[in-house]
C-alpha cells in the first residue's frame, strides 16, 4: 500500500536534494512499511547529517514508520548546543573533535593538523576501515563520498560540500565551531602525533649544524620523532593561519 507524506528539510541539508524540493514543504511517496531512515535517505540524505526528526511536531528515532498523512521536519547536525533532551538519534553533541578523512581530502587533513586538530588520513583507507576507526576511536568522518556516508554503521559524518582544500577548512571549521580550539603547530603534520617541545642539547646531532646555531627552540613528534622549528616554512604557515583569521 502506498502512502504518501509531507516533508521538509532545513539549513544545509537542503544541499543534497534537488531544486525544486529545497527549503520548501514538499509531498513524498511511499510504502507503508517504510521507515523515516529509509526515506531519508533514499533523497540523497546520509543518516549521520541528520539529528533531528520531528513527524507532526514530536521527536521520532530512525526507526520509525511512516504513516499516510505524517508531516516530517528534518534538521541538520547541532554541534553549538545541547538538543540531548529532545533528538531521538544521538545522545550528545560533539565534544572533542576529532577526525577522519577519506582519499579525497588529503589536503584538508594537512590543514587541520597545520591548526592543532587531530585528524587521521592514509590514502589508502578503505570505507571499512574508516568506519570501523571513526567507530573505536569516536572520529567524524570528512568525505565527499556521500555513500560512504549511508553505510549504516556510520554514526558521525560530514559531506565536505567544497572542492577547494583551503575553503574545505573553512567550511569545516564554520560546520564545527572549532574557531576557540585552533592550536597550531601541536600536531605533527606527518603522522598526526602530539608535538612536544624538546631541550636543544637533545637533538645536537640529528639535525643540521647550521639549524642547529641558528634556533633556540624545537619541538618533537611524539610518533614518528620528527624534529620542528621555527623556520621559512614555519613563517610561511603562520602568514596562511593569520591571513585567513584563524589566530
Amino acid at each position: 500500500m502506498k502512502i504518501h507524506v509531507l516533508l521538509r528539510f532545513y539549513e544545509e541539508l537542503n544541499d543534497f536534494l534537488s531544486i525544486e524540493k529545497r527549503k520548501r514543504e514538499f509531498t513524498a511517496r511511499s510504502d507503508d512499511s517504510t521507515t523515516v531512515k529509509h526515506l531519508i535517505e533514499s533523497l540523497g540524505i546520509p543518516h549521520c547529517e541528520v539529528d533531528l526528526i520531528l513527524v507532526n511536531g514530536r521527536s521520532v528515532s530512525f526507526s520509525y514508520v511512516l504513516k499516510n498523512s505524517d508531516r516530517i521536519s528534518v534538521y541538520p547536525k547541532f554541534e553549538s548546543f545541547d538538543i540531548s533532551t529532545i533528538s531521538k538519534l544521538r545522545g550528545i553533541p560533539l565534544r572533542n573533535p576529532l577526525f577522519i578523512l577519506d582519499v579525497h581530502l588529503g589536503r584538508l587533513a594537512g590543514f587541520l593538523r597545520l591548526l592543532g586538530f587531530d585528524a587521521r588520513y592514509r590514502n589508502d583507507y578503505s570505507d571499512i576501515q574508516i568506519v570501523r576507526l571513526s567507530l573505536e576511536e569516536g572520529r567524524t568522518i570528512l568525505t565527499r563520498d556521500r555513500e560512504l556516508l549511508k553505510i549504516k554503521q556510520v554514526t558521525r559524518g560530514y559531506w565536505v560540500r567544497s572542492v577547494d582544500p583551503e575553503t574545505q577548512l573553512k567550511e569545516v571549521i564554520r560546520r564545527f565551531e572549532l574557531t576557540t580550539l585552533i592550536n597550531p603547530f601541536s600536531i605533527c603534520l606527518t603522522c598526526n602525533s602530539q608535538l612536544e617541545k624538546i631541550d636543544k642539547k637533545k637533538i645536537r646531532g640529528k639535525i643540521s649544524p647550521k639549524t642547529y646555531a641558528q634556533y633556540n627552540e624545537f619541538s618533537i613528534c611524539g610518533g614518528c620523532g620528527k624534529i620542528y622549528w621555527k623556520g621559512s616554512h614555519y613563517r610561511s604557515m603562520i602568514r596562511f593561519i593569520s591571513e585567513n583569521g584563524y589566530i
